[in-house]
């Protein structure tokens, strides 16, 4: 599969629903400093770089996102900055931080990286945001709808509002953990 199907296309309002996943499918946010570390950054994104969030849930390996950026901004580049800078907010804290599996997961980053030229020491991330551009308003919800039973499905929470790293508490009219911009359920009777 070509490399661009899942780019965000530059110089566009149009919202996407990416996927952000640690190398291996490790389960690095099962801890709470790491998942914080995930909602401080997203929340700057939201006060300071014009990221518009329309659902979100971080699970235990990847984080889902449906977003989009003001026009003075760009959602690439917003997305690059965020996982460049989470990586290394979280590496550190495995280094500096308790962590039980310190040793085994930095040497995990680190073969991560190993061939590759541009990394230094560890890769966190998996490349690319697995971007996929929501065109109508049906596919938004089934992908909203995809986003807040991730955690049910696991069966980490009988229900998805009880989730507190999901927007599926801002659908429910509940206090959520990050500002969203709730997508109303039926447009045009659509």
């Amino acid at each position: 599969m070509n490399g661009n199907h899942y780019s965000i296309k530059n110089g566009e309002e149009k919202a996407y629903f990416l996927t952000c996943t640690v190398v291996d499918w490790i389960d690095v946010f099962t801890r709470k400093n790491h998942k914080l570390a995930i909602v401080d950054s997203l929340k700057y994104c939201v006060n300071n770089k014009g990221l518009n969030l329309f659902a979100w849930c971080l699970m235990p390996s990847h984080l889902h996102l449906i977003a989009n950026c003001s026009l003075n901004n760009n959602l690439a580049d917003v997305m690059r900055d965020f996982k460049q800078y989470t990586a290394k907010k979280i590496l550190k804290q495995i280094d500096t931080e308790p962590e039980s599996r310190r040793e085994w997961l930095l040497k995990r980053f680190e073969f991560s990286g190993k061939f590759n030229t541009k990394i230094t020491r560890y890769k966190f991330r998996q490349d690319g945001n697995h971007a996929i551009e929501v065109y109508s308003h049906r596919v938004t919800l089934q992908k909203i709808n995809y986003i807040h039973q991730n955690p049910v499905k696991e069966m980490i929470v009988g229900r998805a509002e009880e989730y507190l790293f999901s927007s599926a508490r801002n659908y429910m009219g509940m206090e959520g953990l990050l500002e969203v911009h709730c997508i109303p359920p039926v447009l045009n009777g659509v």
